[in-house]
């Protein structure tokens, strides 16, 4: 499928595979921090020198990024890394504690089904103690979300970037959306001037030759070419009229996203399925954007995925705007195309979040996160 954006994993459906790896991810991380806990106890304890205060720091820096996805920053000293790792030591001995409860509950629960098989122990025996079992393992699970809950507390508190690196990140980040805007423009402008060259300019071409024709037919022998005429005439009309609505759809001010995108619904050439939950008008340029996208999603199915059914779903969640469209064709998207990384630019303008998932087999998802509040 050409002409598919950057792709990154969507949060579309977490399958029953990717939460046993996030847990997983989770326990290891807490596995490592518990043992490193053990090393930084004895340097808070012994006071060993200052360099290897940042030295143990970064380890955490790294384990934190690689086991529970927090992005901290190298800019601090070693005062806040020897404070950070006096505390950490703390929550890394709780978070084995907890794991410790975790394995003993579970080994419990093992040892009693064998027990039961075995017909060492009595049915009635290991109802008794599933339910307290069962508390246990509640009490366990909410502790593992608990410890790394104050893993990322105390890394961004201690090891967070510092208000003039946020700054700069800041910076950086409405530079490169504002250039990737400029380069989106640029393109799309570029896509409209190879419509109206290769598609209308020719048909008008083809209409003009066409009149001259019909000027040098007799009078009672013109009717085929005039009807020619006039059907060439409409073609030209619907060309220009997609073209304006790739521009801008002016009856968007008017009639509002939700009419918008049923209409490209009806024209996508593909069964498309529309569902619209949001219940008030958005922002003139939330609307913009969210129609780009799914007009584009669209178009792209209907050009390359060989789908027999498109979804767009448009639903708000807390403060952002959902965009979502499902296609059940064929996947495997190519990243190197204009069409939807044109898109992304649009989104990251906003301040949004755009990713695509198209493994081969299907389907492809393309995904807009649009902030409204």
């Amino acid at each position: 499928m050409p002409d598919r954006a950057p792709v990154v994993r969507a949060d579309h459906a977490i399958a029953p595979g990717l939460m046993v790896r996030r847990w997983a991810r989770l326990v290891v991380g807490l596995a490592i921090g518990a043992c490193l806990a053990v090393v930084e106890l004895l340097y808070v304890a012994v006071r060993w020198p200052r360099s290897w205060a940042v030295a143990l720091a970064e380890v955490e820096r790294r384990r934190l990024a690689r086991w529970h996805d927090v992005e901290s920053s190298s800019d601090y000293d070693h005062r806040a890394a020897v404070k950070y790792l006096a505390l950490r030591s703390l929550v890394g001995l709780l978070g084995g504690g907890t794991l410790v409860v975790l394995a003993y509950g579970f080994g419990a629960a093992a040892m009693g089904v064998w027990q039961l098989t075995d017909g060492v122990m009595q049915p009635l025996q290991l109802l008794a103690v599933v339910p307290l079992g069962l508390v246990l393992l509640y009490l366990a699970i909410q502790g593992l979300v608990g410890v790394t809950a104050l893993e990322k507390s105390l890394a961004l508190r201690y090891l967070g970037p510092s208000e003039q690196e946020l700054l700069r990140r800041r910076i950086t980040e409405l530079s490169l959306s504002r250039a990737g805007v400029v380069e989106a423009v640029d393109a799309e402008r570029r896509r409209i001037e190879r419509d109206l060259h290769d598609g209308v300019q020719q048909r008008i071409v083809a209409l003009a030759m066409l009149l001259g024709r019909t000027r040098r037919r007799p009078v009672d022998d013109r009717d085929d070419l005039l009807a020619q005429a006039h059907d060439e005439a409409q073609e030209i009309l619907n060309d220009l009229r997609d073209v304006a609505w790739r521009v801008y759809p002016t009856v968007l001010d008017n009639l509002g996203l939700a009419e918008v995108l049923a209409g490209v619904a009806e024209r996508a050439g593909i069964p498309v399925k529309l569902s619209f939950t949001v219940p008030d008008r958005l922002p003139a340029q939330l609307e913009t954007v969210a129609y780009f996208v799914a007009s584009e999603a669209v178009t792209n199915a209907a050009k390359h995925s060989r789908a027999d059914l498109v979804t767009i779903e448009v639903a708000g969640h807390e403060n952002m705007v959902i965009v979502r469209i499902t296609d059940n064709g064929i996947g495997g998207a190519d990243t190197t195309g204009s069409g939807l990384s044109g898109l992304a630019r649009r989104v990251a303008a906003l301040d949004g979040r755009f990713t695509v998932t198209s493994p081969d087999g299907g389907p492809t998802v393309v995904t807009a996160e649009l902030p409204c509040g």
